[in-house]
This record gives structure tokens, sequence and C-alpha cells, in this order.
């Protein structure tokens, strides 16, 4: 079953716009970040900042991973860019892959020492941050065996579950603009209904388009 081409346009329209949502806040993270760590400064205690101030390796060895992963994971997942382009596919997934796997184990780490919004943001880090890290270890055993339909499967999970680290940013936004929550309690809500939403989206595409590269039209 083939995606049409309104659909595969709309899709990775989609996909693009998050991806830039995240690496915007990864730029931004690191010019506010920048001059608390060269100073030697450490914002209020009640200030987000705070924590990245203070743990700025153990801060970054998730983020930049992370940025490495999601802008690379697109590329992946194109079935155009791998049939024509197979040997530097799988020379990006030797990068990808592993970037991915770091940045979900010290987002675990980080998230559950230093969670924000609490309990209800370090479950959710806990939780989905472990999800993606089994993902993309299944996905690596499944091509290690040369099963490439589930490896695709899982390597289309994990992304989902990678970029709701955007999704979570609009949520947050949402919340402040309408009053809903205050920005700390707006974390955890948004972390839970981020990941459940963009779990629940990979497997409703899983089940639309089982056998179909996610990039098939793209």
């Amino acid at each position: 079953m083939a995606l049409t081409r309104v659909r595969a346009i709309t899709l990775w329209s989609t996909l693009i716009v998050l991806i830039l949502i995240a690496v915007v806040a990864v730029v931004i993270r690191i010019f506010t970040d920048w001059p608390n760590v060269a100073a030697g400064t450490v914002p209020p205690e009640d200030s987000f900042d705070r924590r990245y101030a203070l743990h700025p390796v153990l801060a970054y060895v998730h983020i930049l991973p992370g940025v490495i992963y999601l802008v690379g994971a697109p590329l992946q997942l194109s079935s155009r860019f791998r049939q024509r382009r197979i040997a530097l596919h799988r020379r990006i997934g030797r990068v990808v892959l592993p970037a991915g796997v770091t940045a979900g184990v010290f987002a675990i780490v980080f998230g559950t020492l230093f969670p924000f919004g609490g309990l209800s943001e370090a479950s959710a880090t806990v939780v989905f941050g472990a999800y993606f890290v089994t993902a993309l270890i299944i996905a690596f055993i499944a091509i290690k065996g040369r099963d490439v339909t589930r490896h695709r499967r899982w390597m289309i999970r994990a992304f989902a579950i990678g970029l709701a680290i955007a999704t979570i940013r609009i949520w947050i936004v949402l919340f402040q603009v309408f009053g809903v929550l205050s920005f700390e309690n707006s974390f955890g809500v948004a972390f839970w209904l981020s990941f459940v939403l963009h779990a629940l989206a990979a497997e409703a595409y899983l089940a639309k388009y089982p056998r179909l590269q996610i990039a098939r039209a793209a």
C-alpha cells in the first residue's frame, strides 16, 4: 500500500517542522548555557536553566547526540535515499544509531536526576527513554539478522519517540499561552502527552503501511 503524494508531502512537511523546532531549541539552549558555563555563574534555584549550568557535560552528552540522531534519521528512513545511496545509508546508520542510543541513555540519566517537572516528567523520561533505546537495539539486532522489515518497524518507532521532544515544546507553549498549567507543572503533562501520542501515531502508521518504507514518495 503506497502513500499518496499529498499524504507523503504532509508527512514529510510535519517531520521537517518538528525537526526544525528541536534544532532551534538546541541552538537557544546553547546560547543560554554558554555564558553561564563560561563565566561560572549559576541561575537561581527555581530557574529552568540552573540544571544545565550546573551539569553541562551530562546535559550535552544527551543533547548533541540527540541532534545528530534527529537530523540523520530521516535520511535513513527514506527509501529513495537508501536505494540510490545504499553504501552511504549504511555509513550514516553507523553514526545515527549509536548517537540515538547515547542520547536516550543520558536522557534517562539527566531526566531522572534533574527533572524540572518533578516525578511526572521523570517517570515519562524513564518509560519512553527506555522504550526508545530498546527500539534502537531491536532495530540493530534485526538488521544484523537481515530482517529489513523488522528493522524498519522499530526504527520508525524510535524516530517517532525521539521526535516527541519537539512536540513537548509545542504543548508547553500552548499551556502557557492559554494559562492551563504553570510552567513547571506543564512539563510532566507535556512529556506524557507527547510521548504517548507519538507512540500511538507510529503504531497507526505501521498498521496502515506495514511494508512500505516511510519515504517512498519523498
